[in-house]
């Protein structure tokens, strides 16, 4: 075999055994993170760097300033971050400087784990923490004349100072005095030495002074102690540091006895050279955490670099908003004997305007220091989900108790996680309760223990690993130095949890709620209920659609197409207050979590009742009410009243009008607050506020709830009492599940909706309902059973909303704000919604009153029907709610575009100019201070229509004539379409040369064809389901879009009911027909902004010259993720709005979720600036667009590009009929019945006529203002200006926000749009591509075999061959075979889009994504041989292998992460093991694992087969039976096709494993479990009941 080795591509080893730093910058060249430097030198400039966002900040209001200020949601969503960590360490405690060298270099391994800024030079941070190297200290200590440390009582502090001289002067003074009143001695300061060279330079513009100082403790002799001296010294200086001019410019990095941070906002790879300390060979220490940092934020700062002073954390935390405000609430209650009545001095624990990271670290910092342990503090923190656990349970209660004890006193910090710590006794690793970030450990003969998110980032000799694991979600690792013990998962908890008799206080001390039965009978009559209803702004689209919905179906209401009605705070009908609040969502950053699929990890329980001072442990603590779920029913809302120890108070939540409206609502609110604040301080531990009343008066209107419940939450946080109570809210104004988000999100711990509740129960008893029911037209249910269906849908809703914000447990969304808000005032955002973004202001207290009042009114007057209004919020209805897409424009266009008239198009473009104001931008229009120009002179229709594209609408949702239709349009304008979710159809990608009168038999269907038309659509979707993702796919595409959220449902996945799938809906996207489709809510390859990069990176790779767009939703903090994705590598960023389209959705997340697309471009286009990173991307942006006036608007606001969606379907026939979702358009468009479809009115020319009207139009707006060209007036936001228009609601809007600029790209648009698409930089594949005898096999189809060496830093190894090979030849047609062996460890995505004919075999490990949509060939993982570990116990591949195989076969000798075979369609593997999710929603194909599978084994499988060797009788708990049934392999054909494949496993792996179970066949055989979904209930494999005809007929393995 020839062996691969070219010099470009072996910068690891050298790296690795260069022992001097000089080798290292002669002869390398690094590219770095993904290949930005292409283009990024000459867009190098000044930026400010403040890390807050001047546009963004909100005043505080004075007089809470002086009490205490709530968590800022401004100042927490613009730092995020997400990285690469590991550690190493050494069991006998034996320091030494290889394993800071280790450490360095692994940490240059991790370079693409990182993100760097706009000069590519700064990277976002990387640093390392050590203990104390005292060698090296007392060598300089002599050299100064100091005299060698006292090492017991020295403290050494890392320090980094202002840059100018004299302010550092005032602080070392400061900090000095400080520590004399605490009776400390400084011994010395030390600069740091440094070598400024290596930094880039934006960090060399806030480069520190950087310091050491060493102190002398002589009044404390232990170890923690003398910690806690440092500590308070530490807290001491913050707190002196806030009042002086420096003091943002001031931060320890460390100050400790035991550990050292050197870290700072430094490329991983010259943090080395930057700190020579860190090179000096006398630099000795026992371990070393190392940490890169990817902010996706772009003024990183040297203070957030990590590791921070205890952890290093990769990930992101989503309830950060919460917790903080907890943690605020708690400073009055903590109170620890350790610190002799000096709480006060220590406070405060959190800070808003750090990282998520760098609070979880001071939470941690403060119960260590107050005598708990490293392990303890983080399963306080960031507890496992414990309780759907078979193991937990069942072998170790105790733990389950240690968890039961905390969770009503701590909420958990909840968000994806991987957390390293150490207090230099202690080193160790834990991961969040999802396992949402990849963590590998493996351990040597000399005692060594490494942990690190990517294996192959050390050289390892692997005949001396003794040990090779992962850890899984919520699992623990810890050395102790001391004694030098390795401890794994259970043995760390268990000797945590056995510290004290935890079941016993929980068992005497909790209670829980018992539930009580619905009522059986109803409590008003009729007409009170009514008069209910209309006071509290019930509409009958509320109680139809949406109450009585859910009582029938216990679900929530499906709806279709988007929300296309004004903004509460724009319409001219009364809104609830809830619509003026939007739901935030995961994106990027951190992922959604899938409530369908891994429930399991979520919980809804909450704790009622004081929360104690947590330092202190004992059985008081846990004197709490625990509820199954936030939703009581009137029976639990009176159990908990009666509760002894609760001492209840209600409190009436109405306002006095009877002086007027002037004034009434917010002085009724402070007297409300006051009267809380009172019955706290009497001892109430739980307020019920509520609206209830016998008689409704007309002069005491109720307080809108949720205005009651966050105004009484932020009191209490301010004034240090929340901790002491609980909020419950018993309601009449919440019904739909975003209310009851709200009131969580906002305080509330459960609320009682009683009016809900009478409305489920009148429902049933009405007539109609009973005949309903009698006809067997809808389910029939009890009184009772109406009542849990309307909570059950509630409880599910939730869990949704939940995990949209990636976040399991309601008791941390509690109180966390995740909600952004449009159109109320500062006034209203301050008393109740403080720390909350409203960007836009808005209505008033009184405005809010007014409007309350309009609903109230209607129970009072004679004149009101005997029913309820019908506001048309959700269908459109003549006299309701104006709608976006209503018949009569959808009329106006037809006739348009039909009748090609230009008199047409103008009536159309009328009706749009006199709508009602619906958007935001209908509030701006247009001035220029230039003579308008004639028409002539303006760029021609045919150049503007290139910027135009269609919406992602998949073909499934709509109709293939539809689909084929609008792409033959868009390409014959020269725009783009998109193909949506569910690949295509390879008959479109040639153009047509067999048309005859505008009919084409290649495409049947369709009319008004043209020769030379083609249906392929420009822009292929990559989205979480990866349906018809092949390789082949891939490569015929002009842009890849990665889809990572929709408009009309942000944070979710898609779903495409069984009756829309036909069959050949099934074979594009390899599924099975009429089995419903499910894509699951996150992508599962992006779990944080470094993953996003990898799929934008393996897009590069498989298809190098497709540009890639990653598509946002607009939601504040939209601009810090888009820079993220800029420096990703991304070529186009795509922001759409809430009022997006969508064939199937719940109603609440096409209402509640998302925000206007004005507010996310201006916030995207002017981060991106900022930044530097505006000229790397093109903009596009989509969402609700009608008219050219629309693309001008975006134009001005900085767009480059503009999506159609809605409104192209209505150009080629479509006329709202709103349904969707039911399989029944009318016109064919959405529909896949043959008899509808045949209805289709549409041909491409209708949507050219309206693309080039909509051009002309822009043309005209255009000569009007002076201008020739759109790239004239991109990004120039002073062309805008606010309409003089007077809203029903408010006259307090402020668009300053849209209207401010903050400069212009350096590039034109069209240069922009222009660039080459961006390159991965030098690659193995091109290495591999290179050889002549490689490309001989390709060109020839001949046989080649090859050995390459291979390192973590090559990644999507194998993906470019495959894709050349896919483009020659297609998904199945390569005849020729390339047998690659690669040695060593193998970086992410290796093998991804592997095609027939390769043979690859990897002789090592490998990372994530191994696999990752292959469509064929072979792929052999197996470990190098003589090693010193038992290789089926050893993780030897990553997380999500095979996610959206197509085909092929896979032979791993080890386990697997997690989520193995992820919606695996066609491929077939043998794996020895793997972890949570095995073959989650998978569709097809054939996996066998011979060993142990981790929990929810086969969740959402709707086909293909699983075999699973359950040696030890434990499978049957971790088995999702929902879906699949479990039995044993009965059917000869099933026994067949499993022994044939351990067969190839042992023959392709030499697997000891599968070896000893064929030998004891008959034995092994009985103790295998096959998994077999509905759909493959009749397979041969599965039925042994299936007679073959003749037994040739059978073949044991089918190929794909």
């Amino acid at each position: 075999m020839a062996s691969l080795q070219s010099p470009v591509h072996s910068p690891v080893p050298q790296l690795v055994i260069a022992t001097t730093p000089d080798s290292l910058s002669k002869n390398l060249l690094y590219v770095d993170f993904v290949g930005l430097y292409c283009k990024s030198k000459r867009t190098r400039r000044r930026i400010g760097l403040s890390s807050s966002f001047s546009r963004f900040s909100i005043k505080k209001n004075s007089r809470l300033n002086a009490i205490l200020s709530v968590a800022n949601l401004e100042d927490i969503i613009s730092e995020r971050g997400a990285c690469g960590v590991g550690f190493i360490a050494n069991l006998e405690n034996k320091p030494s400087h290889a394993i800071v060298k280790d450490a360095l270099a692994a940490l240059g391994c991790m370079e693409h784990r990182g993100g760097c800024g706009a000069d590519n030079d700064s990277g976002d941070g990387s640093g390392l923490m050590t203990s104390i190297p005292w060698e090296l200290f007392d060598k300089w200590a002599e050299s100064e004349g100091i005299g060698s440390f006292d090492k017991l009582h020295t403290g050494v502090g890392m320090v980094f100072f202002p840059k100018d001289n004299n302010l550092m002067k005032e602080a070392k003074n400061a900090i000095v005095n400080i520590f004399k009143q605490e009776g400390l001695e400084v011994l010395g300061w030390r600069s740091v030495p440094v070598n400024a060279s290596v930094v880039g330079f934006y960090a060399k513009e806030t480069m520190p002074n950087i310091q050491q100082v060493f102190v002398k403790v002589i009044k404390e002799e232990n170890v923690d102690d003398i910690e806690r001296e440092l500590y308070i010294c530490r807290k001491l200086i913050e707190r002196a540091a806030n009042s002086a001019n420096w003091g943002n410019e001031l931060y320890f990095c460390s100050l400790s006895n035991q550990t050292i941070v050197y870290k700072g906002m430094l490329r991983s790879e010259v943090l080395g050279m930057f700190y020579s300390d860190l090179q000096n060979d006398i630099y000795k220490s026992p371990f070393a955490i190392y940490h890169r940092r990817y902010s996706t934020n772009t003024s990183p700062r040297w203070p957030l670099a990590q590791p921070m002073r205890f952890l290093g954390h990769n990930g992101e935390i989503n309830t950060i908003q919460g917790n903080l405000n907890w943690m605020q609430s708690r400073e009055t209650s903590l109170k620890s004997s350790v610190w002799h009545g000096r709480e006060n001095e220590i406070r405060p624990y959190g800070n808003p305007k750090a990282s998520d990271s760098a609070n979880l670290d001071s939470a941690a910092e403060l119960f260590i220091r107050s005598g708990r342990t490293p392990e303890e503090a983080l399963m306080i923190l960031v507890p496992e989900a414990y309780k759907k656990h078979p193991t937990l349970t069942i072998k170790y209660p105790e733990v389950v108790d240690f968890y039961d004890y905390y969770k009503g006193q701590m909420e958990a910090w909840d968000g994806p996680a991987l957390l390293l710590f150490s207090d230099g006794k202690t080193v160790g690793a834990c991961l969040d309760r999802n396992g949402l970030r990849p963590a590998r450990y493996w351990r040597t003969v000399d005692n060594f223990v490494y942990v690190a998110s990517e294996v192959g980032v050390v050289p390892m000799d692997e005949s001396k690993v003794t040990m090779k694991g992962r850890l899984g979600p919520g699992m623990m690792i810890a050395v102790d130095l001391l004694g030098g013990q390795v401890y794994e998962n259970t043995e760390v908890k268990k000797r945590v949890a056995l510290l004290n008799p935890y079941g016993k206080w929980v068992k005497e001390n909790l209670r829980s709620l018992k539930p009580a039965n619905f009522l059986s009978a109803t409590v008003m009559d009729n007409e009170a209920t009514l008069n209910r209803q209309q006071a509290f702004g019930y509409s009958s689209e509320d109680v139809q659609m949406v109450i009585e919905n859910m009582a029938s179906q216990g679900k929530e209401p499906t709806f279709c197409m988007g929300d296309d009605i004004p903004l509460a705070i724009l319409s001219q009908k009364p809104h609830m207050l809830y619509d003026y609040f939007k739901q935030r969502f995961a994106q990027v950053t951190n992922p959604a979590i899938d409530p369908l699929r891994e429930g399991l990890v979520m919980s809804l329980e909450v704790n009622i009742g004081k929360r104690r001072n947590i330092l202190e442990v004992g059985p008081e603590n846990a004197s709490q009410v625990i509820l199954s779920s936030p939703v009581l029913n009137e029976g639990e809302l009176e159990l908990l009243l009666k509760d002894p120890f609760l001492n209840p108070q209600v409190l009436p939540t109405f306002f006095d009008i009877r002086k007027g409206v002037e004034g009434s609502l917010e002085k009724t609110l402070i007297k409300l607050c006051e009267a809380a604040d009172e019955a706290v301080r009497n001892g109430s531990q739980l307020l019920v506020l509520s609206d209830r009343s016998d008689e409704l008066e007309p002069t005491r209107p109720a307080i809108p709830i949720l205005l009651a419940v966050g105004a009484v939450h932020q009191h209490l946080i301010q004034n240090g009492l929340r901790m002491s109570t609980s909020i419950v809210a018993d309601t009449a104004q919440c019904f739909s599940t975003h209310q009851f988000a709200c009131l969580i999100g906002y305080g509330a711990s459960a609320i009682c909706p009683y009016l809900a509740l009478e409305t489920c129960r009148q429902w049933r008893l009405n007539k109609r309902t009973v005949n309903l029911m009698m006809n067997g037209k809808i389910p029939t249910v009890t009184i009772e059973q109406a009542q849990k269906n309307f909570c059950k849908a509630v409880k599910s809703g939730l869990l949704k909303i939940l995990s949209k914000m990636g976040i399991s447990l309601l008791s941390s969304y509690c109180g966390a704000q995740i909600f952004e808000i449009y159109g109320l005032g500062k006034e209203v955002v301050d008393l109740s919604f403080c720390g909350s973004v409203s960007n836009i202001g808005g209505a008033t207290f009184d405005e809010l009153a007014r409007e309350t009042l309009s609903f109230w009114v209607k129970a009072f007057s004679q004149a009101t029907a005997k029913r309820l209004e019908n506001y048309g919020f959700i269908q459109f209805r003549p006299g309701g709610e104006y709608h976006g897409n209503n018949p009569e424009m959808s009329k106006l266009l037809h006739k348009a575009v039909r009748q090609k008239s230009e008199n047409a198009f103008s009536i159309y473009q009328q009706h749009l100019s006199n709508r009602p104001v619906n958007v935001l931008r209908d509030l701006l229009e247009f001035k220029s201070d230039r003579d308008p120009i004639p028409v002539g002179k303006v760029e021609p229709a045919t150049s503007i229509v290139q910027r135009f594209c269609t919406g992602g609408m998949s073909l499934g949702a709509i109709s293939r004539e539809t689909h084929e239709a609008i792409a033959i349009a868009m390409n014959r304008l020269g725009g783009k379409s998109n193909s949506g979710e569910g690949g295509e159809d390879p008959i479109r990608w040639s153009p047509l040369t067999d048309v005859v009168d505008g009919y084409s038999p290649t495409l049947p269907h369709l009319k008004g064809l043209q020769n030379g038309d083609t249906a392929t659509s420009a822009i292929k979707q990559v989205a979480s389901g990866r349906f018809g993702v092949t390789p082949t796919f891939l490569v015929n595409a002009d842009q890849l879009e990665i889809k990572i959220a929709q408009g009309a449902k942000p944070g979710e996945g898609g779903q495409l009911p069984g009756k829309k799938v036909s069959a050949y809906i099934a074979r594009l996207r390899n599924s099975k027909p009429g089995v419903p489709l499910i894509s699951p809510p996150p992508h599962h390859d992006i779990y944080s902004i470094e993953d996003l990069a990898q799929l934008i990176y393996d897009l590069h790779q498989v298809n190098p010259k497709a540009k890639v767009s990653v598509k946002l939703v607009a939601e504040a903090g939209i601009g810090t993720v888009a820079s993220g994705v800029a420096k990703g590598n991304a070529d186009i960023i795509q922001i759409s709005g809430h009022d997006g389209g969508t064939g199937a959705s719940p109603i609440s997340s096409i209402k509640h979720a998302g925000g206007p697309w004005e507010l996310g471009l201006t916030e995207t286009h002017q981060t991106l600036i900022e930044n530097g990173l505006r000229e790397r991307v093109i903009l596009r942006v989509d969402g609700g667009f009608k008219s050219g006036v629309d693309v001008m608007m975006a134009a001005a606001m900085g767009a480059d590009e503009y999506g159609f969606g809605s409104v192209a379907m209505i150009a080629t026939g479509c006329v709202m009929a709103r349904i969707c979702h039911t399989n029944n358009c009318p016109v064919g468009v959405a529909s896949q019945r043959e008899e509808l479809r045949a209805r289709f009115p549409g041909i491409p020319g209708d949507l050219v006529n309206f693309f080039l009207y909509v051009a002309e139009e822009i043309r005209g707006v255009l000569a009007q203002l002076g201008y020739q060209k759109l790239d004239d007036i991109i990004g120039h936001t002073e062309l805008l200006r606010p309409r003089d228009i007077s809203l029903v609601k408010t006259q307090h809007l402020d668009l300053s926000y849209i209207l401010s600029s903050v400069g212009l790209p350096k590039l034109r648009s069209t240069d922009i749009r222009n660039q080459d698409v961006h390159t991965n930089g030098s690659v193995l594949d091109d290495v591999v591509l290179a050889d002549p005898e490689i490309l001989d096999a390709i060109n020839n189809e001949k046989v080649v075999n090859k050995t390459i060496k291979i390192y973590n830093v090559d990644r999507a190894v194998c993906g470019r061959i495959a894709g050349v090979i896919a483009k020659k030849y297609g998904d199945t047609g390569f005849a020729g075979q390339l047998n690659i062996t690669f040695t060593g460890s193998a970086g992410q995505s290796f093998a991804c889009f592997l095609t027939p004919g390769m043979n690859i075999r990897l002789i090592g490990e490998a990372n994530d994504y191994v696999g990752k949509g292959m469509a064929g060939g072979e792929l052999v993982v197996t470990p190098v041989e003589n090693t010193g570990f038992v290789p089926e116990d050893a993780a030897i591949v990553g997380n999500t292998c095979l996610y959206g195989a197509t085909g092929g076969q896979v032979f791993v000798r080890g386990k697997a992460g997690e989520r193995f075979a992820v919606r695996n369609s066609l491929a077939q593997a043998v794996v020895e093991g793997s972890g949570d999710h095995c073959c989650e929603y998978m569709t097809g194909g054939c996996v066998v694992v011979l060993g142990k599978v981790g929990r929810n084994v086969a969740a959402g499988m709707t086909g293909g087969l699983a075999y699973i060797l359950d040696e030890d009788d434990t499978l049957m708990p971790k088995v999702n039976k929902e879906i699949v049934k479990v039995q044993r392999v009965t059917a000869s054909v099933g026994q067949m096709q499993l022994k044939s494949l351990i067969e190839a496993h042992v023959e392709k792996t030499g697997s000891s494993k599968g070896a000893a179970i064929l030998k004891e066949w008959d034995t092994n055989l009985p103790l295998f479990w096959q998994l077999v979904p509905p759909s493959e209930e009749d397979t041969p494999e599965a039925c042994a009941a299936y007679e073959a005809t003749s037994a040739g007929q059978v073949t044991s393995l089918q190929s794909a």
